[in-house]
This record gives structure tokens, sequence and C-alpha cells, in this order.
């Protein structure tokens, strides 16, 4: 399959499609389907290495490591993620700062090209460090080795602490990264004046007791229908956040949990997404670096908050000065912070454009694993090395992203 493809008919390798965007979406060409590629080749259980397929689940990856002792490196929020996805989004997860982004932890990986040459391709060589992050282009990725992360439970130590100001976020995230693995917070983003981005702090490490049990496969709840257009307007989303604060407020100081909970909160809702209605809704991530990033988060909460498109699900966290493995690789050393827009067609639009003059002005950038408008201008400054990285693109290889920011 990978042969027959070419710059007249690029195809692209796509996973479980929990990119939010265009980057895994290829019109007018063809996919290839890797999810059915998901066996173990090798696990190591006392160096932590595992070898495997890049069609294998996250989740399914953590039924085999987490009862030997191990833990994936990093993960993102959802554990519904492939590996070849995990490297070529080289994602990121709350211990960003303390592990790095997925890539970091990856020694080895197999790359087909669409010339049919297959390379294995490790640290040091470019075409690894393009392949890292590289968004699925610089060929299809057949297997992946990377080290796990010993763990002495399946459960963590973790305490909230409510903030009333987005201000004090960036204090306490200085005040606990040097004490905790896992940090993150959600903010309210509807609130203004003395309130604005008031939030919960959730910061935690593993727990040194308890059992070394997976978490269950199946959700706990579903989500049957597409929720009506009216259910998520300024007034829902302004009432539910002020529900979900006083909610997690009460909730302060510390708790003992499974990693699956405070790890994965929305794998426990099936098609949580239905609860956006029929039209769906929009990611918005950006990160911004440490000079700029308590006024540039400051203003874009003001902007939000003005338009009266507050945010249901809105993270703020920290990145580390760890030196990214890809040269298209998002995280960066400064903040970051990710939103859910409900779809409201161009006033939507018109608000992320909005929020796009903020971050460049701030010198920060979007995630491309997360977006599905960002003008080509914005991708190419925030992503400086891109030109560099189209010398490692597969010409049998494309997708509705890769042509929409670099023509």
């Amino acid at each position: 399959m990978v042969k027959t493809l070419s710059a007249e008919s690029p195809g692209l390798a796509v996973g479980l499609r929990r990119s939010y965007g265009d980057s895994n979406l290829n019109p007018d060409g063809r996919v290839i389907d890797m999810t059915g590629v998901d066996r173990i080749i090798s696990f190591d259980r006392r160096n932590g290495v595992m070898r495997a397929e890049a069609g294998l689940c996250l989740s399914q990856a953590l039924q085999v490591l987490v009862p030997a002792g191990w833990f994936l490196p990093t993960t993102p929020g959802t554990r519904f993620v492939t590996l070849g996805g995990a490297v070529a989004n080289d994602v990121h997860g709350k211990n960003h700062h303390a592990a790095g982004a997925f890539g970091a932890s990856v020694t080895r990986l197999k790359l087909l090209r669409t010339d049919g040459a297959a390379q294995e391709i490790t640290t040091g060589d470019p075409l690894f460090h393009a392949t890292v992050g590289g968004l699925g282009l610089t060929g299809l990725i057949a297997w992946v080795e990377f080290r796990a992360t010993p763990i002495p439970s399946a459960y963590l130590d973790g305490e909230d602490t409510s903030f009333t100001r987005v201000e004090d976020y960036f204090d306490i995230a200085a005040e606990k990264k040097n004490s905790f693995e896992h940090t993150m917070a959600w903010i309210d983003c509807s609130t203004k004046g003395a309130k604005l981005g008031r939030g919960i702090f959730s910061s935690a490490n593993w727990a040194p007791y308890g059992d070394l049990a997976p978490h269950l496969e199946q959700p706990r709840r579903n989500v049957p229908l597409d929720a009506p257009d009216f259910t998520l307007n300024a007034l829902t989303v302004r009432a539910f956040n002020s529900v979900r604060h006083e909610l997690k407020r009460m909730r302060h100081g510390p708790y003992h949990t499974h990693y699956d909970p405070f790890l994965y909160p929305l794998d426990g809702i099936a098609q949580w997404n239905r609860l956006y209605g029929a039209k769906g809704f929009y990611q918005y991530q950006c990160v911004l670096p440490p000079a700029t990033a308590r006024g540039g988060v400051t203003e874009l909460l003001k902007t939000i908050v003005a338009s009266g498109q507050g945010s249901p699900l809105a993270v703020l966290k920290d990145f580390g000065p760890n030196l990214p493995a890809g040269m298209l690789s998002f995280p960066m050393e400064g903040t970051t912070l990710a939103l859910d827009f409900r779809n409201q067609g161009e006033r939507t639009l018109r608000l992320m454009a909005d929020l796009d003059r903020i971050v460049a002005e701030a010198g920060g950038r979007l995630y491309p694993a997360k977006d599905g408008r960002m003008p080509a201008e914005m991708f190419q400054a925030g992503f400086p090395k891109w030109q560099d990285f189209r010398a490692y693109v597969d010409p049998g290889l494309s997708s509705a992203f890769w042509r929409r920011v670099a023509g």
C-alpha cells in the first residue's frame, strides 16, 4: 500500500483520529488505517523498554505496563491515542516540566517511506527528529520503541489549591513544580474583574502505596445524542463553571486517587463531544513564553470574557525548559492554555482570530494537533524550522493541514 502512494495521489496514516483539526485528514487523497497494526513486539519488564506497532493504543499499552510497575513516560489527556499518533504529534502531559514530551522517551522507530525504503532511525538522526512531531508526513511509522517510567502503585497522592484570579496561578505553579510531577489548573473563562481566571490548581505524585491495577476499559457514562444548540450558551457555561469551581473548591486539600480519573477525566464519558451539539466545537491551544505569559494569558481571558463565548473546559499548565525532540514539536518553555469553544460559525472564528493576534504579539504559537483553522503565517512564525522540515517530508504523503499552512 505504501509503495502505491505518490505526489499525485498522496496518502496519510491515521490512528484513532483524536486530533481536533485537519492534521489527520486527507480529502481527495487516501488514508491508511493503522489501528489494526497493534501488536506488542517486546517488553523488557526489568528496564521498562517496550517496542510495539504504531497502531497500539496507549490504553492497551497501559494494561501491560501498569501491572508490571511501569507507566507511560508522559501521556495526553486521553488514553485513546495510538503510539504512532503520540510520536507524530509529540504529545505532552501534565508532567512536561518534569519529563518533557513523549518524543523524549522514544529510543528507536521504524519508518516506511513511499519509495519503498524501510529505515530504523534513532536519536541523533535528522530524520528521527523530523518524524517526532512531524504530523505523519515523513513516512509511515511501523513501530515505536520507548522507555517507560517506574511507578510504585497505580495511585496518585494529589492536592487541589483554589485561586481567585489568574495571576495567582503563576505563583502557585512556580511553588509546586519542584515538588510535584503532575500539575495543571482548570480555570473559569466566564468571570471578570477581580475574579478573572479564577480556578483550581491540581498537583499530584505517584503514591508509594496501593495496588498496580490498571484502569477499566469501558467508560462509566455515555452521551447517546447530540445536545440541542441552546444547551451551551453564555448563561449555561457561566453556571457550569461556577458550580464546577465551587465543587472543586470544597475538595480543597489532599486526596488519594487512581491514575485514571486524574489523568484521563474525559475518557470516563463516551462521546462527550456530543455535549457541544451537532455543529461540534473548536479547540484552541496556545503556548506563550515565560516573559510574556502572565500578561498574555490575562489578555486572552479578557478577550474571551468580552466575547461571551466562555469555554467550559479551560486548562492552564506550564511547560518546562526541556528541549523538544522534534523539529515541529509544539511544547516550548512557558505556559499553555487549552480551550473548547462551541462552534458558532463566524462569531467563533472571529474570536479565535482575536486570540491569534494576542498569541503572535506574545511570541507564542498554536498546537497543530488541535487546529482546524490556523492561518499559514501563524504556523510559519510559530515554527521557524518549518522550512528545514520540508526537506524530510515524504512526497507521497500529505494532509489537509500541511497543504493549508505550507502551500
